[in-house]
């Protein structure tokens, strides 16, 4: 015989609960791919990439797929030869972090690097952008997905076409074809400098 009353110690899970527990689940077995930049300009500059590559890869939640190649370029929107060039790489992610918390990560290695934002655009020791979150688009000014100006950059879209021939950037198209329409002017390969995925 069944009983005919539910034992009054279960209690039902609410629903709210069984959602949460259901979206972080999926979270956790569908990690989102990113695309990060990095950038520096001053002191040990492959070191200090590298060293962010490493930090990046001991981030929870987070792992780091591919490295692209160094390139060195000039930098961006200043006089020429006001500041040293650029090393710039690009690093694929595959990550559980929302955007925000990837955010949050990427200036906790660019303090740990001791980046000071004096001046827009200015020199760095190590500049970490998010340039891409799965296929999010966001106008959000604190975090703008795809980042605003990637598309416009051949030192995020040559590395990035290294690692990722066929990406796209959402809302403007493939990354190949941005970058052949922009060339590589300015944005020159360092066979000689290589980076490496954490260990």
């Amino acid at each position: 015989m069944k009983p005919t009353q539910s034992d009054p110690t279960v209690q039902p899970v609410p629903a709210s609960v069984v959602e949460t527990v259901d979206a972080a689940d999926t979270t956790l077995s569908n990690p989102r791919w990113a695309v990060l930049a990095l950038g520096a300009n001053l002191g040990n500059r492959l070191e200090t990439l590298q060293g962010a590559v490493d930090a990046l890869g001991d981030t929870p939640g987070l792992r780091v797929k591919a490295v692209s190649p160094v390139y060195e370029t000039a930098p961006w929107g200043v006089e020429p030869g006001s500041q040293p060039s650029y090393l710039n790489a690009v690093a694929l992610v595959k990550t559980t972090l929302p955007p925000s918390s990837l955010l949050e990560r990427a200036h906790a290695v660019e303090e740990a690097f001791h980046r000071v934002r004096e001046e827009h655009w200015g020199a760095r020791t190590i500049d970490v952008d998010i340039v891409a979150y799965a296929d999010v688009v966001s106008e959000d000014p604190v975090l703008t997905l795809p980042h605003p100006r990637a598309h416009q950059r051949a030192f995020v879209l040559a590395p990035w076409h290294d690692v990722d021939p066929e990406a796209l950037i959402p809302g403007h198209g493939p990354v190949a074809e941005l970058l052949a329409a922009l060339g590589h002017e300015g944005v020159t390969p360092r066979a000689d400098l290589e980076l490496h995925l954490p260990e």
